[in-house]
């Protein structure tokens, strides 16, 4: 089996807001929050250290995210921020939830803040290990919505605090328009892209509206990706800012990015609905479908990979039935390869493509 990176998971949200641990098998999690308030918000979960060694998930993008008030059920819920004060206080506890986390299971889960982080975790899951032993699951963080950063002068402290990729928006946000509130670049935005490049941060894309993706890709030196987004063109009336549409792919392509698809069902198939629709009206095959398109786009496989999104305000009922943990990505292979890619080809998109530009823009 391939190696896979999954380039986003909220798992320190998850830690935070519902207690989950990760060092258990999903299998474990599901068990332990039946019939709770946990499932009611946030399904069933998909991850798990056991399944990532099921699937020979290595890396995962680990993601800092907190959600502005207005967009929560009430202001006294977990993980919500009234101000810029409070969301640096959300993110930067949950960025030190991933150093307690990898400082008390560096068997299970580690750090990745280097090229040299980087090649031990490789080097790891290359070697001959017993199973029971299993291999570490290396963590890039990225800070998913960028308002935890008060100041462009905070970038030297998250940037030494390990934190490698930043997404300025999940909403709009001060920085730039994003999902469900659309708008351009702001000053503060400009000046945030100005001051990343200092540290070559890789800039996500994934949450900006069109305008604010357009001048990004136009002013950002910096390397730039997309984590998790899926393509406009594969969803059409979807009446929604959160697809990539072809000019933007195209724009991430052209500065020899990637764009991570993401196997949410909602962003697979128009329409669908969580509790209303079966998960089986959207199988897996249209996930390689928006592989395939992003290939198709950069005529290669070296621009497309995995952004699972797996436990961000979704689980199991939510995602293609082949899949009942992320160690089912795997079943994309046969799927990739029936729509003619080779061996090398499906190990760009599962992992190689992610771990050459990790490779090339980590200190």
């Amino acid at each position: 089996m391939p190696l896979i990176v999954d380039a986003h998971a909220d798992i320190a949200y998850n830690m935070l807001k519902y207690g989950r641990d990760y060092t258990r098998p999903a299998a474990e999690t599901r068990r332990l929050e039946a019939g709770t308030q946990t499932v009611l918000d946030n399904e069933d979960s998909l991850l798990g250290w056991d399944d990532y060694q099921r699937g020979r998930v290595a890396v995962i993008f680990s993601t800092l995210f907190a959600a502005p008030v207005r967009f929560s059920k009430t202001e006294h819920e977990k993980q919500v921020y009234k101000n810029f004060d409070e969301a640096h206080k959300l993110y930067r506890e949950q960025l030190l939830t991933y150093h307690r986390l990898t400082d008390s299971t560096p068997d299970k889960f580690r750090l990745i803040a280097s090229s040299s982080d980087l090649n031990l975790i490789l080097d790891n899951w290359h070697s001959p290990t017993p199973e029971e032993t299993g291999h570490p699951v290396g963590m890039v963080i990225l800070m998913e919505g960028a308002e935890g950063i008060r100041h462009p002068s905070e970038l030297q402290e998250w940037h030494a605090m390990g934190v490698r990729l930043i997404g300025p928006a999940w909403v709009g946000t001060r920085y730039c328009g994003g999902w469900r509130e659309p708008g351009p670049l702001t000053d503060d935005g400009r000046e945030l892209l100005a001051a990343m490049t200092d540290y070559n941060f890789i800039l996500d894309l994934s949450h900006m509206d069109e305008r604010s993706a357009i001048e990004a890709l136009d002013i950002y030196r910096g390397p730039i990706v997309a984590t998790h987004a899926n393509c406009a063109a594969l969803m059409p009336n979807s009446n929604s800012n959160r697809h990539l549409s072809d000019r933007i792919i195209e724009g991430i392509i052209q500065r020899d990015g990637v764009v991570g698809v993401v196997p949410f069902n909602s962003y697979l198939k128009v329409g669908w609905v969580s509790g209303k629709n079966p998960r089986n009206e959207v199988p897996l095959d249209i996930v390689a479908n928006h592989i395939d398109h992003i290939c198709q786009l950069a005529g290669d496989s070296l621009h497309a990979g995995i952004g699972s999104d797996f436990d961000g305000g979704f689980g199991v009922q939510s995602v293609p039935p082949e899949i009942e943990t992320v160690a089912d990505l795997q079943n994309l292979v046969s799927l990739l390869k029936a729509l003619g890619y080779s061996e090398t080809d499906v190990e760009n998109i599962l992992s190689g493509n992610w771990l050459t530009r990790l490779k090339r823009d980590l200190p």
